[in-house]
C-alpha cells in the first residue's frame, strides 16, 4: 500500500500531530484524546498503509505482536511502582526527613538531588514517585506544578548517565555501547539538575515552605519501608539477569515488570497495598500506552545524519514521540556519540508533562499536571537546563561519533532490530 502524504508530511504524522495537540488543549480529557487518535490511526492504517508485518486487521494484530513486551511491561511497572509509592508514604519516613534537610529552598533542591541518585540504578518511574511521595509529605501536600516538574527532570536526568537508570541506556548497553559511552551524560545531566533544581526548589519554597522540623511522634513502619525495599531490589536485579545474563530472551517476556508484581504479591501477607490507588494508575497507564503504541506505528525509516544538531533535536523530539523506538533507530544507524543520545532521549521528555513514563506516573498522584501549558510556564527552566547542559558537554567533552561497526562489548544487536522490525520502511523522518 502506498503511504498518502500532504505537502510531503505522510498523513499518519499529521493524525499523530492532532492526537498530541488534542492531548495539550483539553488536558482535562486527555485518556480520551490519546484513545480517539489511537483508534483513528488503527483504523487509517488497516484500511490505507498496513503496517510492516502486514496489511488489514492481521497486520496490526502481529504489529501488537511484536509491541506486546513493552508495553505489558510499561504497565506493569506504573501500576506496580505506584503501590510502592503508597507504602513509602505511609512509612512515615517522610515525615522524618526534615531533621536532616535544610529549612530553607535548600532543602528542596536537596530532595531532587536525592530523586536523580535515585534514578541512577532505580526506574526513572519509581524515582518520580518516591520523590512525588516524600514532596507530598514535606510541603503538606501544596506541592508547585514547577517543582513536580523538576522531580521528573530530575528523575530522567539521574537515569540517564547510568545503563541502569532508564530503558534507553539499557537498551544501548545491550545494543553493544559501553557503559562508559553513557556515562559521558553525567556531565550534562549534573549541570541541567543545578540549573533546573534551584529555581524550581525557591519557587516551591516560596508557594510552600518545607517543613521545619519532623513531627514529634513519628513511627516509622520499617516493614514498608523493607516492602519498598524487596520490590526495588527485585526490580534491579531482574534487570540486570536478564540483560546481562539472557539478552536474547528479554524481548520475549516482560521479566522487569512480572518480577515487580511477584514481589508485590510476596509482600501482602506483610502489609496491605493500597489497592485504591490502581483504578487512578491503570487511567494514567493505558494514556501512556496510547500514546507508546501510536509511535511505534508511525512511518520512520531511519533519522537525519548523526551530528550534535540532529541529537538535540532528538531531545525536543522525546518531548512528544517515545524515545524507545527513537533510540532504537539511532543504534541501527550508528555513528553517533552515545553520551549525547543518553542525554538527550533521556531528559528531553521532561519537558512536557506526557514526554515520559516518569511523568505520566507523577500526573497520577497531582492530576494538575495534567496541562501542557502550565507545565511549560510552570517548569519552563527544564528546557533551558536542557539547552545548557547539552552544551556544557558539547564544549567540555566534544563530538566523538563512533565508527559505523561498532564494538560489540560481548552483546548482541537483536534488541534494535526487534523494536525497528515493526517500523514501516517507507519514509525518512526528519525534523521541521
Amino acid at each position: 500500500m502506498q503511504n498518502p502524504s500532504v505537502f510531503g508530511i505522510p498523513v499518519d504524522f499529521i493524525l499523530f500531530g492532532l492526537t498530541l495537540a488534542g492531548v495539550a488543549v483539553f488536558h482535562k480529557c486527555t485518556m480520551r484524546a490519546a484513545l480517539t487518535g489511537l483508534v483513528t490511526i488503527i483504523i487509517y492504517k488497516i484500511a490505507f498503509t498496513g503496517f510492516k508485518t502486514g496489511e488489514g486487521v492481521l497486520g496490526f494484530i502481529s504489529h501488537v505482536g511484536h509491541e506486546w513486551v513493552i508495553l505489558v511491561n510499561l504497565l506493569c511497572l506504573l501500576m506496580g511502582f505506584a503501590l510502592l509509592s503508597q507504602h513509602f508514604e505511609k512509612s512515615q519516613l517522610p515525615l522524618a526527613l526534615p531533621k536532616f534537610l535544610p529549612h530553607d529552598w535548600k532543602g528542596g533542591f536537596v530532595l531532587l538531588v536525592m530523586v536523580w541518585v535515585l534514578s541512577s540504578f532505580l526506574d526513572n518511574i519509581a524515582a518520580a514517585l518516591i520523590g512525588g511521595a516524600m514532596a507530598h509529605q514535606l510541603f503538606r501536600g501544596k506541592v508547585h506544578l514547577g517543582y513536580l516538574a523538576a522531580i521528573v527532570a530530575a528523575s530522567n536526568a539521574g537515569g540517564s548517565w547510568s545503563v541502569l537508570g532508564d530503558t534507553t541506556t539499557t537498551m544501548m548497553w545491550i545494543g553493544g555501547v559501553a557503559p562508559s559511552q553513557v556515562f559521558e551524560a553525567i556531565i550534562a545531566a549534573t549541570v541541567a539538575l543545578f540549573v533546573f533544581g534551584i529555581p524550581a526548589a525557591i519557587k516551591q519554597h516560596r508557594h510552600s515552605p518545607i517543613l521545619k522540623r519532623a513531627h514529634e511522634r513519628v513511627h516509622i513502619d520499617w516493614m514498608r519501608i523493607g516492602i519498598v525495599a524487596l520490590i526495588l531490589v527485585a526490580a534491579v536485579a531482574a534487570n540486570i539477569t536478564v540483560n546481562t545474563k539472557f539478552p536474547e530472551h528479554s524481548g520475549s517476556f516482560p521479566f522487569i515488570g512480572v518480577t515487580v508484581w511477584t514481589a508485590i504479591v510476596i509482600s501482602i501477607g506483610m502489609r496491605r497495598p493500597d489497592w485504591e490507588v490502581l483504578p487512578r494508575a491503570l487511567r494514567s497507564s493505558i494514556f501512556l500506552l496510547s500514546l507508546v503504541l501510536i509511535a511505534s506505528m508511525m512511518p520512520v525509516e531511519r533519522l537525519p545524519n548523526p551530528s550534535p544538531r540532529t541529537t538535540l533535536g532528538l531531545g525536543f523530539v522525546s518531548a512528544v514521540f517515545d524515545n524507545i523506538p527513537l533510540t532504537a533507530l539511532a543504534l541501527r544507524q550508528g555513528r553517533y556519540d552515545w553520551g549525547h543520545v543518553a542525554y538527550a532521549v533521556g531528559f528531553g521528555g521532561s519537558m512536557i508533562w506526557f514526554g515520559s513514563s516518569a511523568g505520566v506516573a507523577i500526573s497520577s498522584i497531582f492530576p494538575e499536571a495534567k496541562s501542557v501549558f502550565a507545565w511549560i510556564k510552570g517548569g519552563w527552566f527544564v528546557a533551558v537546563a536542557y539547552l545548557v547542559g547539552f552544551a556544557v558537554m558539547l564544549t567540555f567533552i566534544g563530538w566523538h561519533p563512533e565508527s559505523k561497526k561498532r564494538p560489540r562489548h560481548g552483546r548482541p544487536e537483536w534488541l534494535a532490530d526487534q523494536i525497528t522490525s515493526s517500523i514501516p520502511k517507507k519514509t525518512t523522518w526528519q525534523p521541521h
